[in-house]
């Protein structure tokens, strides 16, 4: 295969009588061909390289690996993808509000380059992690990744998964996904092992702000038994039941007692600090669904935006949503009350404010 200098030599052949260049013959030649237009690579500035099949990358490109074309479709403000039940699934579904990594994949794609250094401070079962590791085979490169869990269950879920996909991933030829840092403990402690400024993209779904008594006990009897055993105590899975998904960030202890204003002032605190660590020009990427309860709409995507933006150093950029088609729809409020069926969550994106 030519080189970028060798290219760019051949382009100057295809001309027409008149000297100028001639697309049906470049076309013949197997000039690139990008949404059925020559790339007629005399063309492309110096900090520009033309990838194959992606189209052109920009090297002043300090925000993702991503070429333009990439670019425009990953700004679109909804994600609108259903994610395959794969990556073991059947483990990772007894977390109520584990995310599919390759929807992770896809946000570390957007607000991240290969090599750079992501962090969940509310890893879950770890579907952040799986999506860095996904980057390395499905996108740009691979990112390595950080994660806080205070459950112990929700680690080894993590392991499990990562040893019985590598397995299956063996069996089928493919390369394994690589391990990534998982810590156990307080998020609020772990974070201050972070150096400050060393991280290139938080990506984290919070922790609800749980409901009542009463919602408690329904999800608590929706529960299943977890194939890794049961779990006990503060390890109990609560999600947040048919109005809003749970997070698949950790157990909060506190949580369960929580008014939705503690709440907020503890994720606004916990941010405060997160952001400490976070690069100048690196992103926060936060999932945060809405919730119906009691006959009035809880606008928390808003709320949880105005508090950390109250504490930490950083700028709201972006309200992006996934929207995800498989998810079931119930009847509620027929034939008396219009009652929502949240399909959608809010991935709120954050930019540390520059220093004056």
């Amino acid at each position: 295969m030519p080189d970028d200098g060798d290219r760019h030599r051949q382009s100057r052949l295809f001309t027409d009588d008149d000297g100028e260049f001639d697309a049906e013959r470049a076309r013949d030649e197997s000039l690139p061909v990008e949404d059925g237009e020559v790339i007629d690579t005399d063309e492309l500035a110096d900090h520009q390289r033309y990838l194959e099949g992606r189209g052109v990358y920009d090297e002043r490109n300090r925000v993702n690996d991503l070429t333009g074309k990439e670019w425009k479709y990953a700004t679109k403000s909804v994600i609108a993808e259903r994610y395959p039940p794969d990556v073991q699934h059947d483990l990772r579904s007894e977390h109520g509000g584990q995310k599919p990594p390759r929807l992770c994949a896809e946000l570390i794609g957007r607000f991240s380059k290969a090599g750079d250094t992501v962090l969940d401070p509310f890893a879950g079962v770890g579907g952040t992690l799986l999506g860095a590791s996904f980057c390395e085979h499905e996108g740009t490169g691979l990112r390595e990744a950080i994660g806080f869990e205070q459950t112990r269950r929700w680690i080894e879920i993590y392991e499990t998964v990562l040893e019985r996909e590598n397995d299956a991933r063996r069996a089928r030829g493919d390369p394994p996904l690589a391990e990534q840092d998982i810590r156990h403990g307080d998020c609020a402690e772990l974070i201050a092992d972070v150096p400050e400024g060393s991280v290139d993209l938080l990506l984290t779904d919070v922790p609800y702000w749980n409901m009542d008594e009463l919602e408690q006990t329904r999800n608590e009897r929706a529960t299943r038994e977890s194939k890794l055993g049961s779990f006990e105590g503060d390890d109990a899975d609560e999600s947040a039941g048919d109005t809003a998904s749970a997070s698949d960030g950790g157990d909060d202890a506190d949580a369960e007692t929580q008014t939705k204003a503690e709440w907020l002032a503890d994720m606004a605190a916990k941010f405060g600090r997160f952001t400490d660590a976070v690069a100048p020009d690196g992103h926060l990427v936060v999932f945060i669904g809405d919730m119906y309860r009691e006959q009035s709409y809880e606008f928390l995507s808003a709320d949880l935006a105005r508090a950390i933006e109250s504490t930490a150093p950083v700028t709201l950029a972006a309200n992006l949503i996934w929207y995800d088609p498989t998810k079931d729809l119930h009847v509620y409020g027929y034939p008396f009350s219009f009652v929502p069926s949240m399909v959608h969550q809010n991935v709120l994106v954050f930019r540390p404010e520059a220093d004056e």
